[in-house]
C-alpha cells in the first residue's frame, strides 16, 4: 500500500511539473518578442517601434478574450481542451516560422493569443488538482516556477539561436518542444471534468468584493507601468547604454534569473508579511525604472538594477495571483479569467505606452513614465485597503 501511494505520489508530482513546463513554453512564446524586436524589425524592414505593436496586439486580444473563452469551454473536460489548445497553438508557430510579411506574423501571433487566453485562466486551479493533497501550495509555486523559467532560459536561448539562426528559427524550436509537451499531457494526464470554474452568474459576484476589484485595477495600472520599459528594454540597453548585442542577451538572462528568487522570497516572506511585500515589489519596481537613464552609462549597475527589477515584478506578478484566488475560492476560473485578461491589458497597454514615449518624447525615458504609473499603483494599492481591509 506505502509503494502504490509513493506511485501516486510521484505521478502527481509529474503532471504537475507538466504544468511547469506548459507555463515555461506560453510565458516565452508571449514575451520572445521582446528578445527578437530588433531582429524582426529588421527583416521586414520597419521601425522598431512599429514591431513592437506585435506585443500590444497579442496582449489585448488575451485581455479581451479571456472571459468569454472562459465561459464557452467551461464545461469541457479540461485534458481535451488543453491538448486542442496545443494543436492551434503549433499550428500558429508554423505560420510564424513561414511568414512572408509583418501582417502574417501578427495573424500568427493572435492564433497563439487565443489560445493563451484560455490556457491561462484555466491552468491555476488544474495544478492544485492533480498535486498531491499536502504538496498544494508547493505545487502552485512549481507552476510559477515554471513561468520565471521562462525569463530564465527561454528569452536568452530564444534570442541566441534568433541571432544565430533568424528569429523564425527561435519561433520553430517553441512549436516543436510544444508539440512534446502536448504529448506529455495526453500521456499523464488523467481526465479531468470542469469543477468550480463559475459562470456568468459569478460576475455579479465577484463585482461586489472591492479587494479582489482593487486587485484587478491594481494590476492593470502597475502591469501598464512595468511593460512601458520592459517592452522595449533590448532597444534601450544596446542603443542608450551602448551594450554590445551578446550582453543585452547576457541582461536578459539575469532579469529571467531574477524570477527563480522572486519564487524563493515569495514563499518565505509572503504568507506572514503579505501587504509589505507587495507594497516593496511595488516601490521596487518604480525606483529601477527611474534610474535606468541616469545609470544607463554605468554596465554593472543595469545588470543590478535588471536584477532587482525581475525580483520586484515576479514577486508582484505572484502576490496578485494569490490574492485572486483567496479572494474567489468559488469561481477560481472566472476570477483568473478576469485576472489573465487586466494583466495582459497591461501587457498591451504598456508596449503600446512605450510606443508612444519612444515617439514623442525619445526612448530613454520610457522608464520614466513607466515609473510614474508603479507610483500611481502604490497610491491605489494603499487606498483600496485603507477603505476596505478590516
Amino acid at each position: 500500500m506505502t509503494a502504490l501511494r509513493l506511485k501516486h505520489r510521484k505521478l502527481a508530482l509529474l503532471r504537475v511539473f507538466v504544468f511547469a513546463l506548459s507555463a515555461f513554453i506560453f510565458n516565452t512564446t508571449e514575451f520572445i518578442p521582446v528578445a527578437l524586436l530588433s531582429d524582426i524589425a529588421h527583416s521586414f524592414e520597419m521601425d522598431v517601434s512599429h514591431t513592437g505593436l506585435m506585443i500590444t496586439a497579442y496582449a489585448w486580444v488575451v485581455s479581451l478574450m479571456s472571459l468569454p473563452f472562459m465561459l464557452l469551454t467551461a464545461r469541457l473536460e479540461r485534458k481535451s481542451l488543453l491538448i486542442k489548445l496545443f494543436i492551434v497553438f503549433i499550428v500558429s508557430h508554423i505560420l510564424s516560422v513561414f511568414a512572408w510579411n509583418f501582417w502574417i506574423l501578427l495573424i500568427s501571433r493572435i492564433g497563439i493569443a487565443l489560445t493563451h487566453a484560455i490556457f491561462w485562466s484555466i491552468t491555476a486551479s488544474l495544478v492544485i488538482r492533480v498535486a498531491p493533497k499536502d504538496k498544494k501550495q508547493q505545487a502552485l509555486g512549481l507552476f510559477a516556477l515554471g513561468s520565471a523559467l521562462a525569463m530564465v532560459l527561454g528569452l536568452p536561448i530564444g534570442r541566441i539561436i534568433g541571432q544565430a539562426l533568424g528569429w523564425r528559427a527561435t519561433f520553430a524550436l517553441i512549436g516543436i518542444v510544444a508539440f512534446a509537451v502536448m504529448l506529455m499531457i495526453w500521456k499523464l494526464l488523467p481526465h479531468l471534468p470542469s469543477k468550480n470554474s463559475g459562470s456568468l452568474a459569478s460576475l455579479p459576484l465577484l463585482a461586489k468584493r472591492p479587494l479582489l476589484i482593487g486587485i484587478y485595477v491594481l494590476t492593470a495600472v502597475i502591469i501598464s507601468g512595468h511593460f512601458t520599459g520592459y517592452s522595449y528594454i533590448e532597444p534601450f540597453v544596446t542603443q542608450i547604454s551602448q551594450m554590445p548585442a551578446q550582453m543585452a542577451t547576457a541582461l536578459l538572462l539575469v532579469f529571467g534569473l531574477s524570477g527563480v528568487v522572486a519564487s524563493f522570497l515569495f514563499g518565505k516572506l509572503h504568507p506572514n508579511h503579505p501587504n509589505c511585500f507587495l507594497i516593496c515589489a511595488i516601490i521596487g519596481i518604480a525606483v529601477t525604472q527611474i534610474l535606468l537613464l541616469p545609470l544607463s552609462s554605468q554596465i554593472s549597475i543595469m545588470f543590478l538594477l535588471a536584477f532587482l527589477w525581475g525580483i520586484c515584478i515576479s514577486a508582484l506578478s505572484l502576490a496578485m495571483q494569490m490574492r485572486v484566488l483567496q479572494l474567489a475560492p468559488d469561481a477560481t476560473d472566472v476570477a483568473t479569467a478576469i485576472y489573465s485578461g487586466i494583466y495582459n491589458i497591461g501587457i498591451g497597454g504598456g508596449a503600446l505606452i512605450g510606443n508612444q514615449v519612444m515617439i514623442h518624447l525619445g526612448l530613454p525615458y520610457i522608464g520614466f513614465i513607466g515609473a510614474g504609473l508603479a507610483l500611481m499603483g502604490l497610491i491605489i494599492f494603499l487606498t483600496v485597503k485603507c477603505r476596505y481591509s478590516n
